[in-house]
């Protein structure tokens, strides 16, 4: 009994339970309007990420179904991915046999397990959280770079010759040599043309109708009227039957290299699920637990990786095709999990007529919704700072490499925190005519100061870095006051942390005060951060008389003691 009220709790098996009639139609038309863009776009991406293209299909099927069963979104369709394929590439291609996609595939399927182990230990340990390690900026950066890098990879196959360079500079000049030279294929190239100007056309004109599959049933037809299998490259038959585990010949050396990026692509799958997660989530008034959707994004790598896929997220192109279709439930993302599984048991031989060329049509329509310049503009426009973030994610990804581009924009992020801790805003408080309180002196420079008080903010955590700026700082407003200071006020509310490198620093500030007659006081610090002044041994020097609970109550403890209570003119 307890084994089958663990299952019910499933979110796929306690949909299944509460099912409607009513939701079976829209949910199955959902599905197969869904199938005519699973089977080109996991074709497509397979084949971004120098995969077979027909393992695209195994890593649809088998982690739609597994998502279907433990994923808490009703409505998120999970798949191959653009944003993930080179990431995939790069971490696979340098293991495999040269020539030999099958030994690819083999790595790839690891990289997912990997990838789901990762993804499904961070769920249990409740480390959703590590996703805003991409903050915005590195995100705009990254996806620009992505789709630059995912376009100019696909023109060689949308323009039928191939190139053989490393990194992205390299591709674009071989593409370059081979435009100039005259290597572009005319079959080919005019097949692909003309695939990506009906993708785009219905897409802008005809949206209701699927243009990628237009576009690949009409290649398959012409191609076949044409026989032109021998001209130009086709995609070819698929292998007869389903993949079952097999990671024959791989040691645990090649194991431990892709512990690497398999953390990367994990970050990057599950920054992306969660974003799209929530968004739909909230479209339909439901919650989904972060945690709980990292363990299920986790569960569908798994399952992929061991039948013959590889790492995958949720898709941001499908997954709302899926709710325009009408889905209500998972049971939508079954019913074209399925149908693409017919696909490959019924027609296995129909993809001898697919043009590599469309394919690469596919992927280049589908990286371009990646794009975004306009946001690089506003972002340059709202910070400059964020601005050059992003530009340094664009340039890592795009001209280092995708996975230490990553490691790269993620580590100018940290030093873009530690530097906005480092030289925090800071102020000194005054008082205005116009309104209660104490405000910064910065913005009423018309502001008055109680003679003999100084009163300042410093709006960071006291930590190792800035411990001496604060200190410098205070002691220059001391050395500014224009009558002698009896009392320095620190309005301590935004001081969130404090280290002991910190506390040294306040100690020596507090001494050099003391030895000039000047009293140090703190105003509206927080538990926490008193509790560690007696943690740290300084409790006895900073008294309980040190501590007020608002800023108000201080300057009436100094009016109180010293009498003094008439303004000074700022300045």
């Amino acid at each position: 009994m307890s084994r089958l009220t663990g299952l019910s709790a499933l979110p796929g098996i306690a949909t299944a339970r509460g099912y409607r009639r009513e939701w079976l139609r829209p949910d199955i038309t959902a599905g197969l309007v869904l199938t005519a863009l699973l089977i080109p776009a996991g074709m497509g991406y397979a084949e971004a990420a120098g995969l077979p293209a027909y393992a695209g299909l195994y890593a649809t099927i088998v982690p739609l179904l597994a998502y279907a069963v433990v994923g808490p979104s009703k409505i998120l369709v999970l798949g191959p991915d653009s944003s993930l394929a080179p990431l995939i590439a790069a971490a696979v291609l340098p293991l495999a046999v040269a020539d030999d996609p099958e030994s690819a595939l083999v790595f790839a399927g690891i990289l997912g397990v990997l990838v789901g182990v990762i993804l499904l230990v961070g769920g249990f340990l409740r480390l959703g959280f590590v996703t805003e390690l991409l903050s915005k900026p590195i995100r705009l950066g990254y996806l620009n770079a992505i789709a630059l890098v995912v376009i100019v990879g696909q023109l060689p196959k949308l323009l039928g010759f191939s190139v053989d360079a490393p990194g992205l500079l390299g591709e674009i000049r071989e593409i370059g040599e081979a435009v100039a030279g005259g290597g572009i294929d005319p079959v080919a190239a005019g097949i692909g043309l003309a695939s990506l100007a009906v993708i785009v056309g219905f897409r802008l004109w005809l949206p209701r109708i699927p243009g990628v599959l237009v576009a690949v049933v009409g290649a398959i037809v012409t191609s076949a009227a044409l026989d032109l299998t021998d001209d130009i490259g086709m995609v070819g038959a698929l292998p007869e039957g389903l993949p079952l585990p097999s990671f024959g010949g791989v040691g645990w050396g090649d194991v431990a290299r892709l512990v690497g990026p398999a953390a990367g692509i994990a970050l990057i799958a599950f920054a992306d699920t969660g974003v799209l997660s929530r968004t739909f989530a909230a479209r339909r008034g439901e919650n989904v637990n972060g945690s709980t959707e990292m363990k299920a994004v986790g569960v569908a790598n798994i399952a992929g990786g061991l039948f013959g896929g590889f790492p995958i997220s949720a898709s941001g192109s499908r997954t709302p095709v899926a709710e325009q279709s009408g889905a209500r439930t998972q049971f939508a993302c079954v019913v074209g999990a399925v149908a693409v599984l017919v696909f490959i048991l019924v027609a296995p031989g129909l993809t001898t007529y697919l043009p590599d060329a469309t394919l690469g049509a596919v992927v280049v329509v589908a990286a371009t919704a990646l794009v975004d310049i306009r946001g690089m503009v506003r972002m340059w426009r709202m910070s400059t700072v964020e601005f050059g973030l992003a530009a340094a994610a664009f340039l890592g990804v795009a001209l280092v490499g995708v996975l230490q581009g990553i490691l790269v924009a993620i580590g100018l992020s940290f030093v873009s925190v530690v530097a906005h801790a480092w030289q925090p805003y800071r102020t000194e408080l005054v008082r205005t005519a116009d309104r209660p309180g104490f405000h910064d002196v910065e913005r009423h420079p018309d502001g008055t100061r109680i003679p003999g008080l100084v009163l300042v903010r410093f709006d960071a955590p006291l930590f190792f870095a800035n411990g001496e700026i604060f200190d410098r700082y205070v002691r220059s407003v001391v050395a500014g006051s224009e009558v002698p200071v009896e009392w320095v006020i620190i309005a301590a509310e935004p001081i969130t942390g404090l280290d002991t490198t910190a506390v040294d620093e306040l100690v020596d500030l507090d001494t050099y005060l003391e030895g000039n007659g000047i009293r140090l006081v703190f105003a509206e610090m927080k538990g926490p951060i008193k509790d560690r002044l007696v943690r740290f041994g300084v409790g006895d020097r900073f008294d309980p008389t040190r501590f007020h609970p608002t800023v108000d109550d201080a300057v009436n403890a100094f009016i109180g003691r010293t009498g003094r209570s008439g303004d000074q003119v700022v300045g």
